[in-house]
């Protein structure tokens, strides 16, 4: 789902980094009054996504998928904290990895770290109350298919690619990530919190 450069036309690239630089500043401000021993967290989360990212899991055809996490970490320590987290965690891939190109990182930002952090959070919170687990999936699930929509739409915009065959196939593969992304932020979330109790806190 990292779009790499020579995909986004200009008039994209320079609306996906205002909406990403304005985004991540305004987090970064919700968060100054951050308590000192929550700090670490964000620490460890970030070490912890990065990790999990570098393991893929087949999906058909030779196409594989790995965990996101922004909605798992929007879960567990609120919206602002998975926007900085997933930030941070796209910058390295970028530029140590070659993850994604620089043009579209504010692109790959909006898509993989804001929506997630965002609709993930305000999906969880609204199903939460009927069924927590059920919860979790949904929320994660969506944030992995829509971010793929929303990257398609991108791409259909800069008429860099046909725009129905780039949606088709990253509604389609995605949709299926989507499932392997909602089983893994299930069980992480449960783990995490049967681990760190004392989680809960971070502004939402």
């Amino acid at each position: 789902m990292h779009i790499p450069d020579g995909l986004l036309s200009m008039p994209v690239i320079v609306v996906t980094y205002a909406i990403m630089i304005a985004v991540v500043a305004y987090s970064a401000k919700k968060l100054k009054n951050l308590p000192e021993n929550k700090i670490p967290l964000l620490g460890l989360f970030a070490a912890g996504i990065f990790a999990a990212q570098m393991v893929n899991f087949p999906i058909i055809g030779g196409v594989s998928g790995h965990l996101l996490g922004a909605t798992l970490v929007a879960i567990l320590l609120g919206p602002y904290a998975a926007v900085l987290i997933m930030t941070a965690v796209l910058i390295i891939q970028t530029l140590l990895f070659g993850d994604g190109g620089i043009t579209a990182l504010g692109a790959n930002i909006l898509n993989m770290g804001i929506l997630g952090a965002f609709l993930g959070y305000t999906v969880y919170t609204k199903l939460k109350g009927i069924n927590e687990i059920v919860a979790i999936g949904v929320a994660s699930w969506l944030s992995v298919f829509l971010a793929a929509v929303l990257a398609a739409i991108e791409i259909g915009i800069s008429k860099s690619l046909p725009f129905g065959k780039v949606l088709t196939l990253m509604a389609s593969y995605h949709a299926i990530i989507g499932i392997g992304e909602a089983i893994l932020t299930i069980i992480i979330v449960q783990a995490v919190r049967a681990k760190l109790p004392e989680i809960g806190g971070v502004p939402a």
